[in-house]
């Protein structure tokens, strides 16, 4: 059922009454609110999980293990919280004599919350970039109450986790409005729209989030929209890697690229590797997964209408596949390019593929790999398979300044929230390179720095107090304290 419109102006009322309240918690009382609606979801996990199986396809296992990092991110946050450095507390003390030729003020600087946040839910992580996923739950540490925008890919699943979020929130203490679903796509664009929305989060297609962040943009007041877009993901094998390793790089870029059903948003869409080095080789004769559905229908369609528009190009040749590459579900399909080719045409070579494909580019000489690294649009990650003793300095360079997060022999699907997670990149990877939608720094996002100058102690916020009442970490006179 689609929001309608008075529904969807008593949820943006609801939630800009909510935000003050919310804001004015403590971070250590939000903090206990997050960790109670973690404690609900995993007591609910035996509802949740069946429906989820149900609405996407996705194995238990994988259903379980995407429920535990959901509410690790709640926890983690608390943590965030409680620590309180997210807040970059800096205090400056009047000084006379400051340097620059003026005398300085008294001035104090801390981060608030931005205000309503607007959420779209993902649809390949039903649960961990979904109703209570990553952008839900740094904005409601941030401060800030979040109105989410169902994915039509899971709706009772998304129905009854916001119950069970909703419930936990309100009964730990959280303002009525703190949290809210709306349904519907012209729902969600009215909403993007509304001046009680301060900020938008997405993760889904570059069609999709461009068009959001596009409305966010031509709003009379611009807001921040925070899009992941689409991603490639490449990977780089240097000559010594191959001949080192050739066999167990393929197999790990296997595993890799199938994972999922190809459909993480981190999936290496393309690897390339030496001419000669056997790897074509190893890569064709390898035993690819047996097909597994795809998550909705239209994931599906558009995932066959790309693979048959690359298969079919004059540049590119099928490499391996399994016996139904365009049938539902689609089996995994490997096509093969040259380097030469790819520099040739590398927008069209280069698309995203979401599902279960991947592109081979072979290169002849290694001094190769950095003119195909620079065809590359933004990317959340890049790879390089390399050896200790090879010269990639250059290539890293040029991928660093390309991607939000670059690894080196490893993989880069499986994005662990941690504090020093970079889940983000140039555009169309995301729409705000400088920020991440993984890990405690996720936070920032939603929050917006004030200074105030000359106040009386008694008021300003807590935060920058000279009794400093929270025992939080400040910059005081440039000196971490």
């Amino acid at each position: 059922m689609t929001t309608s419109t008075h529904q969807l102006d008593e949820i943006l009322s609801q939630a800009a009454a909510a935000a003050a309240p919310w804001a004015a918690l403590r971070p250590a009382q939000r903090a206990d609110v997050l960790e109670h609606a973690a404690d609900a979801l995993d007591a609910a996990a035996d509802q949740l999980i069946p429906i989820a199986e149900r609405e996407t396809h996705l194995t238990r296992g994988r259903l379980e293990g995407e429920l535990k990092r959901t509410t690790f991110q709640l926890r983690l946050f608390g943590e965030v919280l409680r620590d309180g450095g997210y807040l970059d507390a800096r205090i400056d003390h009047a000084d006379p004599e400051w340097p620059m030729g003026a005398p300085r003020p008294d001035l104090r600087r801390v981060a608030r919350p931005i205000g309503p946040v607007l959420v779209f839910a993902a649809s390949n992580f039903p649960f961990a970039f979904s109703v209570a996923g990553g952008d839900t739950a740094s904005a409601l540490a941030a401060g800030n109450p979040v109105v989410l925008k169902v994915h039509s890919g899971h709706p009772e699943l998304s129905e009854r986790t916001a119950e069970v979020l909703r419930a936990a929130l309100e009964a730990a203490g959280a303002p009525r409005g703190v949290f809210a679903l709306i349904r519907g796509t012209e729902a969600g664009a009215a909403a993007l729209k509304d001046p009680r929305i301060r900020a938008g989060a997405f993760t889904g297609s570059i069609p999709g989030g461009r068009a959001l962040f596009d409305i966010a943009a031509s709003r009379p007041e611009p807001i921040p929209f925070y899009g992941e877009l689409g991603s490639n993901n490449p990977v780089f094998v240097t000559p010594g890697a191959a001949a080192a390793r050739g066999e167990s790089i393929a197999e790990g870029f296997i595993g890799s690229f199938t994972m999922g059903a190809g459909q993480f948003c981190t999936k290496p869409g393309t690897i390339v590797v030496p001419a000669g080095s056997g790897m074509v080789e190893t890569l064709r004769a390898a035993a690819l997964p047996d097909a597994v559905p795809l998550l909705n229908d239209r994931i599906q369609s558009g995932f066959t209408q790309t693979l048959q528009e690359l298969s079919e190009h004059s540049r590119v040749s099928v490499l391996a596949q399994g016996p139904d590459p365009l049938a539902d579900p689609p089996s995994p399909t490997l096509l093969l390019t040259t380097a030469a080719d790819l520099l040739a045409a590398p927008h069209e070579l280069e698309t995203e593929c979401f599902g279960p494909s991947a592109l081979v580019v072979e290169y002849d000489d290694a001094e190769q790999l950095v003119p195909l690294a620079r065809t590359f649009e933004g990317q959340l990650t890049a790879t390089v398979q390399g050896e200790q003793d090879c010269d990639v300095t250059e290539l890293v360079e040029v991928l660093a300044g390309t991607a939000g997060r670059v690894l080196w022999n490893e993989w880069p699907t499986g994005v662990s929230v941690t504090y020093a997670q970079q889940h983000g990149g140039p555009y169309p990877a995301t729409t705000a390179p400088g920020t991440t939608s993984v890990g405690t720094a996720a936070i920032e996002r939603f929050l917006r720095p004030v200074a105030y100058q000359g106040f009386p102690d008694h008021l300003l916020p807590e935060s920058l107090r000279e009794s400093n009442p929270l025992g939080l970490p400040r910059l005081v006179d440039g000196r971490r304290q």
